[in-house]
């Protein structure tokens, strides 16, 4: 079962908590101690930040995969280290994270750090409802006269280019170490499939449901969404079952299909509007309908998918305006996390919300 970290910072005492947790979140991703030694450093300065400039917030710290899904399994597993704030926002983003900025009489080398030693650092701050923090720490790179990595073809030819990133959040209730919520993010041959598992209830044997069926898409990910939630049925059979959602890209016909069971929320941007996309009354493992439909939807560049559990408010829909499209998915779904919440209102189950965006034309 994967280990979360759900960090308030509310003092300066919760500093090095959130230190310990990236830390610990290292050892499990496998990072050396120069790459640990860098998440804990973002993650004490994000903590940091958070004390001087919002008044307090949350650090979130999780193992995950690359926004760009690899062939296979074998992907490098990064520490994702997320801060997120309900305090007064930033003026200017990108003064912020430039060495010497600051507007606490401070040295100014907190983000700029970041942003520096961290392979992946994303900001996004809106006046008067808070700030999203970002950061992914993985492995050191190869050195320069190492060999390169063996390309990953399949039968019918090369791989083809992803035109999409996927990214999530995952907080456990209560600051619990495990939740009973998991994402993941697999690539098989042409097929790009992005799935949301909720466990039934929450807890261990929530996350031990979860868990199986992260195991399960990364066997079977080549199968379309309906015969993969077949499969999912019969390996969540030895567990208390979950709510699934499975949105599936088709690189060679551009198109998006998608097929769930249970009470998780996908929402897909279509232009200015939005279209909810409906899963079937059940439990995988449990109690699967006898018969599943896959909705399917060209996908094109101005699309945005979001897939959530039911740890959001039940009437949330999203939001109207621009949603980020080029940004960072894991900020977006941090973003939709730190709008739907605060500090009176904490989320009220695991909640997990991931997000599929397309690649921007200048990245890879």
């Amino acid at each position: 079962m994967p280990r979360l970290w759900d960090v308030p910072v509310h003092d300066s005492t919760r500093v090095r908590d959130a230190r310990v947790a990236a830390e610990g979140a290292a050892a499990l991703a496998g990072l050396d101690e120069r790459r640990t030694a860098a998440a804990a450093l973002v993650a004490t300065e994000l903590a940091t930040n958070l004390l001087k400039h919002a008044g307090g917030g949350q650090v979130l710290v999780d193992v995950v995969a690359p926004p760009v899904a690899r062939a296979g399994s074998g992907h490098s597993s990064l520490v994702q280290i997320t801060a997120i704030d309900h305090g007064p926002g930033m003026a200017d983003v990108c003064a912020a994270q430039r060495d010497g900025f600051s507007t606490a009489r401070s040295l100014g080398a907190g983000l700029g750090t970041c942003r520096r030693v961290a392979d992946d650092f994303a900001l996004h701050s809106a006046a008067g409802r808070g700030t999203v923090a970002l950061a992914r720490i993985g492995p050191a790179a190869p050195r320069p006269d190492g060999p390169d990595p063996a390309p990953q073809d399949h039968p019918d030819g090369p791989e083809l280019p992803a035109p999409v990133r996927a990214g999530g959040v995952n907080v456990p209730f209560a600051e619990a170490a495990y939740s009973g919520d998991a994402w993941a993010w697999v690539r098989s041959g042409d097929r790009l499939t992005l799935m949301l598992a909720d466990g039934l209830g929450h807890g261990p044997e929530a996350a031990r449901a979860s868990s199986a069926a992260v195991r399960t898409l990364q066997c079977a990910a080549h199968l379309r969404p309906a015969g993969l939630l077949a499969r999912l049925d019969e390996a969540l059979r030895a567990t208390r079952g979950a709510a699934v959602a499975l949105a599936q890209l088709d690189l060679r016909t551009g198109l998006l299909r998608f097929a769930g069971i249970g009470n998780i929320g996908a929402r897909l941007r279509e232009g200015d509007g939005w279209r909810a996309l409906l899963s079937r009354p059940g439990i995988v493992g449990l109690h699967r309908p006898a018969t599943l439909t896959e909705h399917e939807a060209p996908w094109t560049a101005d699309r945005l998918l979001i897939l959530h559990s039911d740890g959001l408010p039940s009437r949330w829909t999203p939001p109207s305006g621009p949603v980020l499209p080029t940004a960072d998915p894991a900020v977006t779904a941090a973003v939709i996390l730190r709008d739907t919440s605060s500090p009176a209102h904490p989320v009220r189950d695991d909640t997990t919300v991931a997000v599929l965006t397309p690649t921007p034309p200048d990245r890879p």
